[in-house]
């Protein structure tokens, strides 16, 4: 069973014939296109080169300019990631090396070893809102109310300052794909390809990082990457979380968890002007992804069209989605997120 999605693998028995429909009405989709694929790679990679050379050059008339180049810049980068994220879930091309090629290529640029975080993200898709499984996928911690409440003082400190927005959208992520990354730790000891893969992948970033250096100069490196990465890893971290935190999500006991119900009540389709569309290759589309994750992202906009029916059941515009900064623990009373109790 090759073309079948990795989180498939692990769906447990709440499984039902009715997901398994569901599932196969989507398989017409999965076939990946190799033209596709090499234009949406060669264009995001000659935007990303074309807006950091243009801030290199700006840097010699002024640094603001060189900022305002940042934000476009830290986009197509986030473009980057989702590609690597396709070929993560070998979407992307139909032949495995190609994918993992690509994949392993891309890391280097978004900082993020493909092969480890290929395994948790699959891990992710298996178990995103199952309330017994929380954390083994990388994604964002939530607790719920009863759990807060039970908890000592430091222990909420400890959730409330990581809940901040601050921390979880500003200073957590650039720290996350620039230092947290870089190490194995926390890795089970069985992963013996991840956890060389990350030291691979640190090697190659070094000697990528010795090159520019030489090339531009180690002052102006930092100057133009640094925010870059910052900016790039706010808006990919923003962008999971809108995709999974907001009031009507899903989460529930595994004897009660449901993979379709989770794809389509626990993954938002986060609605996105064209353009923001276009630089996060669709990744708003997430409830169908969620559905199966081996539809490439340049086909997930046709799924939506020809498969009305399979609506998330949570739409979010920009505007829509600031309130769900709000959204901070599950009360599991009410079955939706809430924000921190008063007192």
């Amino acid at each position: 069973m090759p073309n079948r999605p990795m989180a498939l693998l692990c769906m447990g028995p709440s499984q039902t014939e009715s997901d398994r429909l569901v599932i196969r009405k989507l398989a017409p989709h999965r076939d990946p296109n190799w033209v596709c694929a090499a234009w949406q790679l060669s264009t995001t990679l000659c935007g990303f080169a074309v807006c950091w050379a243009g801030m290199w050059w700006c840097l010699s008339y002024s640094y603001w300019v060189t900022l305002c180049l940042a934000p476009l810049t830290a986009a197509f980068l986030v473009r980057l990631f989702i590609l690597q994220h396709d070929c993560g879930h070998r979407s992307f091309f139909r032949s495995r090396w190609a994918n993992d090629v690509c994949g392993s290529f891309l890391s280097v640029l978004t900082l993020t070893p493909y092969h480890c975080w290929r395994r948790e993200h699959a891990v992710h898709h298996a178990t995103s809102g199952d309330l017994d499984r929380r954390g083994l996928g990388g994604e964002i911690s939530v607790m719920t109310l009863g759990e807060y409440r039970q908890a000592g003082r430091w222990k909420r400190f400890g959730y409330r300052l990581y809940r901040n927005p601050l921390i979880l959208l500003l200073m957590g992520p650039w720290f996350h794909f620039l230092v947290r990354q870089r190490f194995t730790g926390g890795l089970p000891p069985t992963w013996k390809k991840e956890r060389a893969n990350v030291h691979i992948t640190n090697l190659a970033i070094l000697g990528l990082v010795l090159l520019m250096a030489w090339l531009v100069g180690w002052q102006a490196l930092l100057l133009i990457h640094f925010p870059v990465v910052v900016i790039g890893a706010s808006l990919g971290v923003w962008l999971f979380y809108m995709q999974h935190q907001y009031e009507n999500a899903y989460w529930r006991p595994h004897g009660q968890w449901d993979y379709v119900a989770a794809a389509l009540d626990g993954s938002s389709h986060y609605r996105l002007p064209k353009v923001l569309q276009w630089f996060s290759a669709n990744i708003g589309l997430h409830h169908i992804h969620h559905l199966d994750s081996r539809i490439p992202n340049y086909r997930l906009q046709r799924c939506v069209d020809e498969h009305p029916e399979l609506k998330a059941a949570r739409s979010l515009s920009i505007w829509d989605s600031l309130s769900c900064l709000s959204m901070r623990l599950w009360d599991e009373q009410q079955g939706k997120m809430v924000g921190f109790p008063c007192g």
